[in-house]
């Protein structure tokens, strides 16, 4: 099964080692740089979907 990362858009496997519990919900990211954005303001990713890759 294929995950959309909500930080950049990008589609992610769903064996990738970025992973985060959120809210009871496990959200797959494709980079370590993805996983800390979302981690700092889940809501933000959550409210107005996908950014691009974090500077």
């Amino acid at each position: 099964m294929k995950y959309i990362d909500p930080v950049c858009g990008m589609e992610v496997d769903e064996n990738t080692q970025y992973k985060v519990m959120y809210k009871g919900k496990v959200y797959r990211f494709c980079s370590q740089q993805c996983m800390d954005a979302f981690r700092k303001d889940p809501e933000l990713y959550l409210r107005e979907g996908p950014k691009g890759m974090p500077k």
